[in-house]
């Protein structure tokens, strides 16, 4: 099925799909990374976002950060070596498999997490608040499938 402008008379085309997205995820990492950065974390960026995003306590394998992220594993080995680096993860090895490591948070990266978190909970409340909580969850599970499709694709 292909979908057209047209099939929405009432749609802007100035506001296209892509321009929504855009807009929406740039008022969100504008209001984490300025959060993050008063709270101390100034030595990390969105490049690293595509790792940190991914992390859990318990570890995560580079490989999985790598697909989770949609970002190549060597770019993902890169962005690891520097939260190495910068002290938010080491790597260990893998219980399930000792030739596989994982990239597990030190507690410098556990604290960006909570208070990214805390950044992620607030924006959503507020999104929550603009639609009204049943729309909200309809489009949160909305974009979740997509995503989801996406990674899958």
């Amino acid at each position: 099925m292909t979908v057209k402008i047209s099939d929405y008379p009432d749609a802007d085309p100035d506001y296209d799909l892509g321009v929504l997205i855009s807009r929406l995820n740039r008022d969100f990492e504008r209001e984490l990374w300025r959060t993050l950065t008063a709270r101390g974390f100034t030595d990390i960026g969105p490049r690293h976002g595509s790792v940190l995003a991914h992390l859990r306590p318990e570890g995560v394998r580079a490989s999985d950060l790598a697909r989770l992220s949609g970002q190549h594993k060597q770019v993902i080995g890169t962005i690891v070596d520097e939260l190495e680096a910068l002290g938010y993860a080491f790597r260990r090895p893998d219980p399930s498999d000792r030739r596989a490591k994982l990239v597990v948070p030190t507690e410098r990266g556990q604290a960006e997490l909570a208070t990214a978190h805390e950044v992620i909970a607030v924006f959503e409340q507020r999104q929550a608040e603009v639609l009204g909580p049943a729309r909200y969850l309809q489009f949160r599970e909305a974009l979740r499938d997509l995503a989801q499709a996406s990674v899958l694709s």
